[in-house]
């Protein structure tokens, strides 16, 4: 309940709409249960006498009734809907700003599709509670007091029944509840492996049709729809037992008063418009305990998405400002202090062990190493993509844990290995890098980026529609577009993780030459081609997650045995 509580405190403006719904449903509860009095009182008095003009007079007074019933019932539904939905956006807006202050250690916890599933079902499931729930926990309780109150001020003897079959409903809801609780868990977690096989098809769909998979991942659908089709299954026939108890109950309740009170009627204990109204008093009590009933299970239902949700919003952002943080960045020399740094605190390697470097301002660094020795995971503790377990990372002699983040990663442009470029437009993708940048610095941009060459040849320039993921443009060209976004930050380092892998060599080069016209900038070059780094200032090697040797080209290829064997793999012995 802790976790509901949490989540109603997100209701603001909405809880003046719950206020009004809950008096409205009172209100037409109200009207509803003076009906049946009204009624018994025209069987008795208007129909057994024939008194025409009280029976229309009578009646005129139900007919008033249900039309206020009906008016309030109305004016409920959109009270009840316009804060359901009101809640459940805000409930959304607010997952969604935490998620923008997660760091990349806080999203690793989650799948994708969880956090998907926790933003869109999960959330749903709370708007249900609130416009399917509301009325029926107003209106039960409201229904079953004065039902009983009414029942028994019209003839105690019969209302005895309520107290025989009242704990035996009780009874078997707490035994539905108690079990069906656990399954709404599970059933939100198969959802989030359904959605998890979706998401991975659509985003890899090319490298399903280029391997013929399409088969594979049908199968592999079919078998998560098939278990939730199942857990959903299991879980609703679980939920649903308590109807037909309920309706048993009520039938059962109907008998034993027709016989007992018809035996009252001709003993002339009772008359029949008071055994006519006293039935309708019984069918509104346990319909308002069945519809009580169905509340429990939605509040049930609710606890277990209202947990998940309260997850993600209890989640500590592991990246921490401090109250007097930097705002600006004085130059762009990086070093490394004895760093050591791994994913996890479980993990037991560690992915990172002890590298110290120095990095002037300004300078060219290259960073070579084979897969899985470190190199990204170096260059993501510059902007504090990640924090480092042991040692420190100075940003011009400052450690990068003292400046705000947004300063720090406003003077960090890094191009990263897998390049992403959102949908709409070139020019609105580049103006992530600068949302003020001129058409001039565009450009000027672009063209240090090798990118101005392709888009010229495109009609419509800088206004041309990427796509979804930029699917309009190849793979070199979206990683030259990727690089002109981050040139457009004028940032003080410019990090390229294997950015240019998707390019050919004369395109690589023109793009070195364009960036070596920088000045005052310090690049980073995180690559697999040794000629990328060959001219660069100093070239630190990486192995195992340890610093294997640093030095520039020349220094390495007499020093280092495994930058002479790189060298060699790929240069095929080429002269210096």
């Amino acid at each position: 309940m802790r976790n509901l509580k949490k989540l109603l405190s997100c209701l603001g403006k909405y809880r003046k709409d719950i206020i009004i719904a809950c008096l409205l449903v009172m209100i037409e509860t109200s009207f509803e249960l003076i009906i049946p009095t009204m009624m018994a009182d025209l069987i008795d008095n208007g129909v057994a006498e024939g008194n025409t003009s009280y029976m229309l007079s009578k009646g005129g007074e139900m007919a008033l009734c249900a039309l206020l019933a009906l008016i309030t019932g109305l004016s409920y539904a959109r009270f009840a809907a316009r804060a359901a939905y009101g809640w459940g956006a805000e409930i959304r807006e607010r997952e969604y700003e935490i998620l923008q202050k997660y760091a990349f250690s806080n999203i690793d916890k989650y799948e994708t599709s969880s956090l998907v599933t926790r933003m869109t079902s999960d959330i749903t499931v709370m708007q249900n509670t609130i416009n399917n729930g509301l009325r029926p926990l107003v209106r039960a309780p409201v229904m079953l007091v004065l039902g009983i109150i009414f029942s028994f001020s019209m003839n105690a003897e019969l209302a005895v029944v309520f107290l025989v079959i009242t704990p035996v409903l009780g009874i078997v809801l707490y035994s539905i509840v108690r079990r069906v609780a656990p399954k709404y868990s599970v059933l939100q977690s198969t959802i989030d492996g359904l959605n998890g096989v979706v998401e991975e098809n659509l985003r890899a769909i090319r490298t399903v049709k280029a391997f013929v998979r399409d088969g594979y991942e049908e199968e592999k659908f079919e078998e998560r729809n098939s278990r939730l089709k199942s857990t959903a299954t299991a879980t609703n026939r679980l939920a649903m037992l308590n109807l037909p108890f309920f309706q048993a109950a009520m039938y059962i309740c109907v008998l034993c008063l027709m016989f007992f009170g018809g035996s009252m009627v001709l003993r002339g204990t009772l008359q029949i418009g008071e055994l006519t109204g006293f039935l309708s008093y019984v069918m509104q009590v346990l319909n308002s305990m069945m519809m009580l009933s169905n509340v429990f299970l939605l509040l049930t239902r609710s606890l277990a998405s209202a947990e998940r949700i309260c997850m993600v919003l209890d989640e500590e952002p592991a990246m921490k400002e401090k109250p007097d943080a930097i705002q600006a960045v004085p130059s762009s020399s990086v070093e490394f202090r004895n760093v050591s740094f791994k994913y996890s605190a479980e993990a037991k390697e560690e992915t990172l062990k002890n590298i110290s470097m120095e990095i002037p301002a300004g300078s060219t660094i290259g960073i070579l190493g084979g897969t899985g020795s470190g190199k990204t995971s170096l260059v993501q503790l510059i902007d504090r993509l990640y924090d480092v377990d042991e040692g420190e990372v100075l940003v011009g002699g400052i450690d990068v844990r003292d400046y705000s983040l947004y300063s720090l990663r406003e003077a960090v442009g890094m191009v990263l290995q897998k390049n992403l470029l959102f949908s709409g437009t070139i020019r609105e993708n580049l103006l992530w890098g600068n949302k003020d940048a001129s058409d001039e610095e565009i450009w000027k941009a672009c063209d240090i980026a090798g990118a101005a060459e392709f888009l010229k040849r495109f009609p419509d320039g800088l206004d041309t529609d990427l796509g979804q993921g930029g699917v309009n443009v190849s793979g070199g060209q979206k990683q030259r577009l990727c690089i002109a976004r981050a040139l457009l930050k004028s940032p003080k380092i410019l990090i390229f993780d294997d950015s240019t892998s998707a390019v050919d060599s004369a395109t690589e080069k023109k793009i070195r030459d364009g960036l070596a016209r920088l000045t005052g900038v310090t690049k980073i070059f995180i690559a697999q081609r040794i000629s990328t780094v060959m001219d660069a200032d100093c070239i630190f090697i990486l192995d195992d997650g340890r610093l294997a040797a640093s030095g520039t080209h020349r220094e390495l290829m007499e020093s280092s045995s495994l930058y002479r064997e790189i060298y060699d793999s790929q240069m095929k012995g080429g002269s210096l």
